[in-house]
């Protein structure tokens, strides 16, 4: 077993013997499961309009009345929950004064912030996993386009890393809990409203550079079925360069 096989052993085994990791999970399900019942409770009700001005069963597509609302909705509560479970990483290490023993370590720092990240996104993308029943329940009542819910999923988990990764970036700068989560939301949010801030100013090379920041935009392609290098290539370059900033500010810190 390799040093970041067992830091990342070692995480998730914090993150079980937690409450926080139950409480999220439970809201964060719960959350996508409610989103997903209305989506199908207002295409069922659209369904019932179109049989009464019909006269026949109506063919609705449920990518764009029940996948497509849920995956944008779900962009807000991933923004609400990842601060909630990466806040712990670093923070609660120099609590419990075992940051500087991390240091001391024959494991590099480098080594030391890939374990945490893999850690925290390992719990996330099993949260994903389960949100998976809801596209599968509903293929044995209906038929639709799976290409467009695989991507839909593909641009949860992009978005997740890129926000977790901010996380870590958030909870390496601070001792205290509360603090790195509200910084990290602080700056997933300001990176958000980028988008607006680059519709405002307009179609102009200064707008559309400032719109790009914006993970918004590229979620939102994703959510619609399109796949774009330019897409993948902004989410995993945020990941590289919050995980990159996570290491120099852990380094620093570690001769201090």
């Amino acid at each position: 077993m390799t040093a970041v096989h067992a830091l990342i052993a070692k995480e998730l085994r914090s993150y079980f013997v937690s409450p926080v990791v139950y409480v999220v999970s439970a809201v964060f399900l719960l959350i996508f499961g409610i989103l997903s019942y209305l989506a199908v409770v207002n295409a069922g009700a659209q369904a019932v309009r179109l049989m009464q001005l019909q006269g026949a069963a109506a063919q609705l597509n449920l990518n764009d009345l029940v996948f497509r609302p849920t995956f944008y909705s779900m962009a807000l509560v991933v923004l609400l929950v990842v601060p909630l479970l990466t806040m712990r990483l670093f923070a609660e290490e120099r609590k419990l004064r075992t940051f500087e023993l991390l240091m001391t370590s024959p494991i590099g720092v480098n080594e030391i912030v890939v374990a945490k990240f893999l850690s925290v996104y390992t719990v996330y993308l099993g949260l994903l996993g389960f949100t998976a029943l809801v596209p599968v329940i509903l293929s044995i009542f209906s038929s639709f386009d799976w290409n467009p819910v695989f991507t839909g999923y593909l641009a949860l988990a992009l978005l997740g890393a890129l926000f977790l990764s901010t996380g870590v970036l958030a909870s390496a700068l601070t001792e205290n809990q509360i603090v790195a989560a509200f910084l990290s939301f602080g700056l997933l949010l300001i990176v958000w409203l980028l988008g607006a801030f680059g519709s405002v100013i307009g179609d102009t090379p200064l707008g559309n550079t400032i719109s790009y920041l914006s993970f918004i935009e590229h979620y939102d392609r994703l959510v619609r079925g399109l796949v774009e290098a330019k897409d993948l290539m902004y989410y995993a370059s945020g990941v590289v360069l919050m995980l990159f900033l996570a290491h120099r500010v852990v380094e620093s810190q570690r001769w201090k």
